[in-house]
């Protein structure tokens, strides 16, 4: 595989040694990788970017890791359809070494275009434990790519580790192709009735997921994908009305938070 846009490793400024390491995805048209760093250092994290090829070549390097995330962007210029063709490369590369990373009980966060690819990779929601899709994410119902801020809301019972703590959150979406569809209704009922459905568009739905769905989790609740963006929003100021005046509730740096203080206990007991 060649990338002839291909970014040098970034390595934010670590926290100390005791931090939760965070391995984030770049490469093939990712282009969030950066912020999605940010955010981790930030939540006291300890992120390394590293390119898609050099994991794939080397897959036991993620057992070095406690969170893997997925950033946005356009891999692959999503000419197959967003997320399509990385999936592929995850699920013929890297499923084994992502579900054990899940076993021992590290976490796993896919945003917008990783969102799509954690679902078409068979990650997301695995309800059968067989890595089978059984949701997917299409074109949005008006057709159009949307930029824009939403209120979703939070069901911390669907992942204790990413989204303990919240009931509403105001993030940003920037999407094409966002539309949550499920495989059929006996998955739908079955997302439901496990607590998978994590986080809900409140106040109009951006567009036409079924159920409002704006992010789901596994049945562990460990791995979590979403549209919204909560690496765009880690402190008021990047709020549209912060001008307005104080801006209420939390920040999607709470999401962050959450992931390296649960993703810590399991660096602490392994060593990593």
């Amino acid at each position: 595989m060649s990338d002839t846009h291909r970014r040098e490793p970034v390595e934010p400024t670590r926290p100390p040694e005791s931090s939760a390491r965070v391995l984030i995805l770049s490469g093939y048209g990712i282009n969030a990788e950066r912020e999605l760093a940010d955010a981790f250092a930030e939540a006291g994290g300890a992120p390394e970017v590293r390119h898609v090829s050099d994991v794939v070549a080397n897959p036991e390097v993620i057992a070095d890791y406690a969170i893997v995330g997925f950033p946005g962007g356009f891999s692959f210029g999503d000419h197959l359809g967003s997320g399509k063709a990385l999936a592929a490369i995850i699920r013929a590369h890297l499923l084994p070494a992502l579900s054990g990373l899940v076993a021992r009980g590290g976490l796993i966060i896919g945003i917008c275009n990783g969102f799509q690819v954690l679902v078409k990779s068979g990650l997301l929601p695995n309800t059968a434990g067989d890595a089978r899709q059984e949701v997917t994410l299409v074109h949005n119902d008006s057709g159009r790519f949307i930029n824009r801020w939403v209120r979703c809301a939070v069901n911390p019972a669907a992942s204790a580790a990413w989204l303990a703590g919240l009931d509403q959150i105001d993030l940003p979406i920037r999407h094409g192709e966002g539309r949550f569809l499920f495989g059929d209704e006996e998955i739908r009922s079955r997302l439901q009735q496990t607590n998978c459905i994590a986080l809900r568009y409140v106040g109009g739905n951006p567009n036409g997921s079924q159920d409002n769905v704006a992010g789901i989790c596994d049945p562990t609740g460990r791995i979590l994908g979403l549209m919204p963006h909560p690496e765009a929003f880690r402190a008021n100021h990047h709020h549209p009305h912060w001008t307005r005046g104080p801006v209420s509730g939390p920040t999607g740096l709470t999401i962050f938070q959450n992931g390296v203080r649960a993703a810590g206990k399991l660096h602490t007991s392994a060593n990593l």
